[in-house]
């Protein structure tokens, strides 16, 4: 899976440099997340909409819409969700979705060979994290884009987040001030001004910036970790690896080896044990009628497409 601010980095320091733009906010937001040690800051409630935000955000916008939607076509859903997700996922400072998903779908062309972007060949560190400072020029081109998500840049919308790439980052600012005004209210329903401060610093620091570090780190530990640790079920000439807790903390994204055996798949749950609460989600916006199209595991498809024969005959 491709990881948030993407710069499509390689382990070759030849062909990249660094990348100001996407390093400086990555260690700022990271120096804000640690002022979550303030016990001032502090509360219940913004720890609460942390952990629960974390799992929203990242499902929502990050594994139903970058991953499976966009990048793989997985799904189909009405075109004012799909922006929503994509939206979600940007308020996770995540990537403009053009970026995102050329570069994760160059990942599984060249997935852990030299073209990968962020294969663990180079070192557990650059998977999870160092790709994403560097930048090669020929990866930052429309060219490149163009040959990756035509289809993204076929719309009005992906196309004006990418012209302007800036309003990514202003959709990012705006949803910390909702967290910011929304715990101001609810402080001072509460208990005041005083208290509506406090709260309001709380669900911003905790809410926004705490909850979108951790979704990063959700988000990279499936390049890093699940390329690294964990059991194959299917031979797939990469190294990627089905790990339980990655699965755990990314709402089902763990279980790699079995997206890479059938990246097509809406579900990556190919054993009863193989918890996929993404696409439990998925199942949910298809009995509602908000999704359709959702395609199922190889062996589902097979076991369909064997049943119509026999049909037939």
């Amino acid at each position: 899976m491709s990881a948030v601010l993407v710069s499509s980095g390689t382990a070759d320091s030849s062909a990249a440099r660094w990348n100001p733009w996407y390093m400086i906010p990555i260690l700022l937001m990271h120096l804000a997340a640690a002022l979550a040690v303030v016990p001032w800051l502090f509360t219940w409630s913004g720890l609460a909409i942390c952990l629960v935000g974390t799992h929203l955000f990242g499902m929502l916008g990050i594994n139903i819409g970058y991953h499976r939607l966009l990048t793989h076509r997985s799904l189909a859903v009405p075109k004012w969700l799909e922006r929503l997700f994509s939206t979600i996922a940007l308020c996770s400072l995540q990537d403009t979705p053009v970026r995102w998903v050329s570069t994760h779908r160059l990942h599984h062309v060249h997935s852990d060979e030299p073209p990968d972007p962020h294969s663990p060949r180079d070192g557990v560190t650059w998977a999870h994290i160092g790709w994403i400072f560097r930048d090669p020029t020929d990866r930052q081109t429309f060219a490149f884009y163009d040959r990756y998500a035509r289809d993204l840049l076929a719309d009005p919308f992906y196309m004006y987040l990418e012209k302007r790439p800036l309003s990514a980052f202003g959709i990012y600012l705006v949803h910390l001030v909702l967290f910011g005004l929304a715990g101001l209210v609810m402080g001072f329903c509460w208990g005041g001004m005083p208290e509506a401060v406090r709260v309001a610093a709380s669900w911003l620091v905790w809410g926004g910036v705490v909850r979108t570090v951790l979704v990063w780190h959700m988000t990279w530990s499936v390049n890093s970790l699940s390329h690294l640790f964990g059991y194959r079920n299917y031979a797939t000439g990469e190294n990627s690896r089905n790990n339980w807790f990655v699965a755990l903390i990314a709402a089902g994204e763990g279980w790699h080896n079995n997206h890479h055996h059938d990246p097509a798949s809406a579900s990556v749950q190919h054993r009863w044990w193989e918890i996929d609460i993404t696409y439990y989600f998925i199942q949910l916006l298809a009995a509602l009628g908000l999704a359709w199209n959702v395609v199922p595991p190889r062996h589902v498809r097979q076991a369909r497409r064997a049943a119509r024969a026999i049909a037939r005959a």
